[in-house]
């Protein structure tokens, strides 16, 4: 073999092991590029970032960007849930609460003064109306036993008027100052009837024959 054979060879086996070489890069580089990518997106990370989070905490408090309490979740003395609202001032405008007895809604004006109940409980769901003084003046309900049932009230809290359905048929009652039933009216199956009482709430005249007598044994 002659020395330009020799070094041609020589040549030739350079040139594969310099392309050996760059596959073994090649590979490494590959390999390290798969290892890096199933590390941060693969199955191994998605096992030790579930994708499901739960927080345990007995209560939350929500601040707005001036670090006022806007928003109040959590557990009552008694042990009941509730979450509370808070406007820009820190006045209390909103509860909602779940109780023993019931759930509850209650809406409040800018002084905190309530104006507007809403509960619902073994009886029935009711719907409460105040004014700025806090007194009841309107009331909605629908009673399990008597049916629905409409009271309006005095600025002194007063049932002054009330209107309820029960199976018997509608009935209307108005009130004196002091809370007294002073006038029946209602429409039953064999026809209307009427009733008058007087300050005590005792009967001076009805038609039928002892109609407010039933109207209030049927009213309790």
């Amino acid at each position: 073999m002659t020395t330009d054979e020799r070094i041609e060879k020589m040549e030739r086996q350079l040139a594969r092991m310099r392309w050996f070489n760059r596959c073994l890069i090649a590979c490494i580089v590959l390999s390290l590029g798969a290892w890096f990518i199933l590390k941060t997106f693969g199955p191994e990370r998605m096992w030790a970032q579930p994708s499901g989070k739960v927080i345990r905490a007995n209560s939350f408090i929500v601040e707005d960007e001036n670090g006022k309490q806007r928003a109040v979740l959590g557990m009552s003395m008694e042990g009941s849930p509730g979450l509370s609202l808070y406007d820009e001032n820190g006045k209390q405008r909103a509860m909602l609460g779940v109780t023993p007895s019931g759930t509850g809604l209650g809406l409040c004006d800018e002084n905190e003064k309530a104006r507007v109940g809403l509960t619902v409980n073994k009886d029935g769901p009711k719907l409460e109306l105040f004014d700025e003084n806090s007194k009841l003046r309107a009331e909605m309900a629908a009673f399990k036993d008597i049916g629905p049932w409409l009271s309006l009230c005095d600025k002194n809290g007063e049932q002054r008027a009330g209107l309820t359905v029960p199976k018997a048929g509608p009935v209307l009652s108005l009130c004196d100052e002091n809370g007294e039933h002073r006038a029946w009216l209602a429409v039953f199956k064999a026809g209307p009837g009427l009733g008058l009482c007087d300050e005590n709430g005792k009967e001076i005249w009805s038609a039928p024959e002892g109609l407010i007598m039933f109207l209030k044994e049927a009213s309790h």
